[in-house]
């Protein structure tokens, strides 16, 4: 309950393509800047994420929960009050990626330390609570740009950031949750040459999924309007994408309990490359819509599986620690090929060659993937 409280509003950042427009018209900006500014999230989304496991040594649950809930609803405030790029750039971007990033390991170790049977379907529904949340965002922030507008949307996510926070850290206490797990003696398993070459592989399988899926998470709206579609499939498309994430992300972990990983991931990534040559042979609004829904799944089948591979080949203790690093491949998909596709948009008007580029990368990780052991439970 504390997780699931925690991270559904999280997921909104996964929402950004339905402010896409709006914050065209409201702040000027094209969709580069705008794609842009989701890209600073991912940056300090991932900053975040590295940063917790070193507070985790030094603050307790209470001060790390709080502290992220307040950083990120500040974020939001900020951003709904934002007249120009540079501010909704900080406030977005900075502030509300830094908050949320922390505030997502913070619960993702928390639950890794406690007792558990399924690593992979306990992982699996974590990173899928993200998207899920995106969904639920989509819905929420549809009715609230056409009934109160862009500005108190956002002022009102502020709110509930705060709100979700201070009852997930009451939840999470009584729950007995920690942070930091007993000290390890000698050398971790972290950084033996075996997990560093596992490591690699597992960094650059995810990395060709995440570009291929956040473009489509962070402009999914966008895309469908390219393609011809309208508003109303333009919103129906984002909130069904998200939804199938979300789906998909704890179907991974579960398919991990299983399925060898490296087969589990192959398959994922063969599933988004599917979803590029659907729109390649039929191009239109309708197949957009599917295509992103295709793409999507297997980047969720891919993220489920990652995180339930984090727990399967490295010490549950350190999994704070190496899920951050392997984050850090997130943070570098949200900045390459979405940032990249707004910009091919802004040039010809469409999204063709970018899909051709996320197809190319969705093969190179489906090679890759075969390539990883299979899992082994650690301690």
């Amino acid at each position: 309950m504390a997780a699931s409280l925690l991270v559904l509003p999280l997921g909104s950042i996964y929402a950004f393509s339905v402010f896409l427009k709006p914050l065209e018209d409201l702040l000027g900006a094209s969709r580069s800047e705008l794609a842009t500014v989701f890209g600073i999230a991912a940056i300090f989304y991932t900053l975040g994420m590295n940063f917790g496991p070193r507070l985790f040594r030094v603050a307790g649950l209470t001060a790390v929960l709080i502290g992220s809930a307040v950083v990120s609803a500040a974020g939001m405030g900020l951003s709904s009050l934002a007249r120009t790029f540079w501010e909704l750039a900080f406030g977005y971007g900075v502030l509300f990626g830094l908050g949320s990033g922390v505030a997502y390991v913070a619960m993702q170790q928390g639950v890794n330390l406690m007792p558990m049977k399924r690593p992979g379907l306990v992982n699996g529904y974590l990173v899928s609570l993200l998207p899920a949340g995106a969904m639920l965002a989509t819905i929420a922030f549809g009715w609230g740009l056409a009934a109160f507008g862009v500005r108190a949307t956002l002022a009102v996510t502020a709110g509930v950031l705060l709100a979700t926070g201070l009852a997930a850290l009451l939840l999470a206490s009584y729950a007995g949750m920690r942070l930091a797990a007993p000290a390890q003696p000698g050398g971790t398993a972290a950084d033996a040459p075996g997990r560093r070459d596992i490591f690699v592989k597992l960094f650059l399988v995810f990395f060709a999924a995440a570009a291929a899926g956040l473009m489509v998470l962070s402009q999914a709206a966008g895309i469908v309007k390219a393609y011809g579609g309208s508003n109303h499939l333009a919103l129906l498309a984002t909130t069904g994408i998200t939804g199938g994430i979300a789906v998909a992300r704890l179907g991974g972990g579960w398919l991990t309990d299983r399925i060898a990983i490296p087969f589990v991931m192959a398959g994922a990534q063969a599933l988004a490359f599917a979803g590029t040559v659907l729109l390649t042979i039929w191009p239109g609004a309708l197949s957009a819509a599917a295509a992103l829904l295709i793409v999507g799944m297997g980047y969720g089948i891919i993220s489920g599986a990652t995180a339930a591979a984090i727990a399967s080949y490295w010490p549950k203790a350190l999994f704070g620690r190496i899920a951050a690093r392997v984050y850090i491949a997130w943070c570098a998909a949200a900045i390459s090929l979405p940032i990249l596709a707004a910009h091919i948009f802004d040039l010809t008007g469409g999204y063709h060659t970018a899909f051709l580029l996320a197809g190319a990368g969705n093969v190179a990780g489906l090679l890759t993937a075969l390539t990883l052991p299979r899992q082994e439970r650690g301690a």
